[in-house]
């Protein structure tokens, strides 16, 4: 009797698990349906990558702003933007209009629109007090940002420095 209660109790375990797999990625309609292009193309016109050297912990957030250009012939849309730590924001600034500020968590209906020819900035802001006094050596940060750039889907932008206090 016991060892039934179990595998009873086993099943109803896993078909609940299953169940709400099935469910949560059924209900995220948050999430843009970008279709691809072959005219947009994303190019980076600065470096993806930054160095911010030596960070003093208690003397505010640093900031470091990238540039983003459409050299294609169709739309560029940037979406689903995200950092690799809570302590990483960043936005994108479109004919100097602010999109929403992202971070680790969460899907993003937002969609920004690139024409051809123009640049955008996305600008990416790091609080190095974010993980208190015990947050201190080296870090590198990720922002990732997606494009409907057939050739280039994704942007990776790598931040890094060194906190100390």
């Amino acid at each position: 009797m016991e060892k039934k209660v179990i595998i009873i109790g086993t099943i109803v375990t896993v078909l609940i698990l299953v169940a709400s797999i099935v469910w949560m990625s059924s209900t995220n309609v948050d999430a843009p349906q970008v279709p691809t292009s072959q005219n947009a193309k994303a190019y980076t016109v600065s470096a993806t990558s930054a160095d911010w050297g030596q960070i003093p912990m208690y003397k505010g957030d640093v900031t470091k702003v990238f540039v983003i250009k459409n050299a294609g012939t169709d739309t560029l849309k940037l979406f689903n933007i995200k950092t690799s730590c809570h302590c990483t924001k960043a936005f994108i600034t479109i004919n100097g209009t602010d999109s929403p500020s992202f971070g680790m968590d969460g899907i993003s209906s937002w969609v920004g629109e690139v024409a051809p020819g123009k640049e955008v900035k996305l600008t990416v802001d790091f609080d190095p007090a974010y993980h208190g006094p015990t947050g201190t050596g080296p870090i590198t940060r990720f922002i990732s940002v997606e494009t409907n750039d057939k050739a280039n889907s994704k942007l990776t932008f790598t931040v890094t420095g060194n906190v100390y206090k």
